[in-house]
């Protein structure tokens, strides 16, 4: 089973992914919903899906309201196939993530639910070479007792926190548990590993919208 992580967890380091093409689709953000759905209610779960079922990273983020405040991120760098992918994450995601209280029935109506496939991955030069807006990050250091630590931001934190890359940087390593003081020598021994992610939202409306039509 492919380590559980929230987003920015840790994992295993990944190893040659599939890219070069468009895996991510709308059926993918409608099967979470009707995990979830289905979990919420007792209900059987949904039939198998008919999108791929090739093996990927994937990161499910459930956000909720008009703010779209987060509710749930919880995702694996272990190569995973979709259909048990996205239906372990849509819940684990869900009810999991230790930094909220579980979702419950009664904000099912407010959801938006965001599937991150992850591909492109490659080693960095150095903490800097990557692009904000463009690549994910994930980072290994180690802390000030000298233990291994990793964590990781899915591309879009950085455009949505308004931060450039050294903010982005010394807010992954508090978030990854360094609590020494955070200097270039600090930054400068980090490995960083950058990835792409294709990702999609759908909100409860559209999802409904797109029941109604037939889909998934």
């Amino acid at each position: 089973m492919p380590s559980s992580i929230c987003c920015n967890g840790s994992s295993v380091h990944p190893n040659g992914y599939k890219n070069g093409y468009s895996v991510a689709c709308v059926d993918m953000c409608i099967f979470c919903f009707d995990v979830l759905h289905s979990h919420l209610h007792c209900y059987e779960p949904p039939k198998t899906p008919s999108f791929t079922n090739e093996a990927f990273p994937l990161f499910v983020t459930w956000k909720i309201g008009h703010s779209r405040r987060l509710r749930g991120c919880i995702g694996t760098f272990t190569s995973t196939n979709l259909h048990s992918g996205l239906r372990e994450y849509a819940v684990t995601s869900a009810i999991k993530d230790s930094r909220f209280s579980p979702i419950t029935k009664d904000e099912f109506t407010k959801l938006h639910v965001s599937v991150s496939i992850l591909t492109n991955f490659e080693d960095a030069r150095d903490y800097m070479d990557w692009e904000v807006g463009v690549h994910g990050i994930r980072i290994e250091f180690l802390n000030e007792k000298g233990h291994k630590k990793t964590a990781t931001y899915l591309p879009e934190v950085a455009i949505e926190q308004g931060w450039d890359i050294m903010q982005t940087i010394d807010s992954l390593l508090r978030k990854g548990g360094f609590k020494g003081p955070i200097d270039h020598d600090v930054r400068k021994s980090l490995r960083l590993t950058r990835y792409r992610s294709e990702k999609l939202t759908l909100g409860y409306n559209d999802y409904v919208a797109n029941k109604q039509n037939g889909h998934a």
